[in-house]
């Protein structure tokens, strides 16, 4: 599995945060393996997101042993990633709704898209693969947590970890469409389904199959 992350450099406290939000649920053992510390030092920063009321925890019990205790984000600490909308941005679309219908709505998505393109076409060189990583890279910067790799089959498994505009696409799903159908654009293949969906399905991930065009695979042949 490929993890892209921003340029940035981060903080150990918001890299634990990071793999929270990825894996849900973590014990200080796990997350001492992922960071290469010592279970000290990480207790020292749960105690601190804790106490920050970032993350917490619950205890599982064992077969032999003592319980264990599993990490987890609080609201609070799910809302501390990335969300480009607030209140006003939806309360804005349902004001354009009554004013001129659902079509107002789903052409500023298509415009929305339409300026993406615009704005990515350029990074998108070279190799399906490498397109691939360029469209991570960019939905990451973005916001949205992007892991991928490819399947045995030859497809690629597109993970998106967050949502940053997921409350306004519960409302108005041609957010996620327009989403999709820039995939396709980018990536220049109609391959590209959708398979979870955090808007529609409550789901702790985005999951897209996207797979290269036939005739392009056997030109390469």
């Amino acid at each position: 599995m490929v993890i892209v992350v921003k340029k940035e450099t981060t903080s150990t406290r918001q890299v634990i945060l990071t793999l929270l939000k990825r894996n849900q649920e973590l014990t200080v053992s796990a997350i001492a393996t992922e960071l290469d510390v010592t279970e000290m030092a990480v207790r020292r920063h749960l105690r601190e997101l804790e106490k920050d009321g970032l993350i917490t925890s619950r205890l599982e019990k064992q077969a032999m042993g003592r319980p264990i205790h599993r990490y987890y984000l609080t609201e609070k600490g799910s809302e501390s990633f990335p969300r480009n909308y607030n209140e006003l941005s939806l309360g804005m679309l349902r004001d354009l709704v009554e004013i001129s219908g659902n079509e107002i709505v789903d052409q500023l998505f298509h415009q929305r898209k339409d300026r993406l393109f615009q704005k990515y076409e350029n990074e998108m060189k070279g190799s399906f693969h490498e397109r691939v990583k360029a469209l991570a890279r960019l939905q990451s910067e973005g916001g949205y947590m992007v892991e991928y790799r490819q399947t045995d089959d030859g497809s690629y498994e597109f993970i998106e970890y967050n949502c940053p505009i997921a409350q306004v696409a519960k409302e108005y799903p041609i957010a996620c469409t327009c989403e999709q159908q820039l995939f396709k654009k980018l990536l220049n293949t109609e391959h590209v389904e959708r398979q979870s969906c955090i808007a529609k399905e409550n789901t702790s991930c985005c999951v897209y199959k996207v797979k290269e065009l036939e005739d392009t695979q056997a030109r390469k042949h």
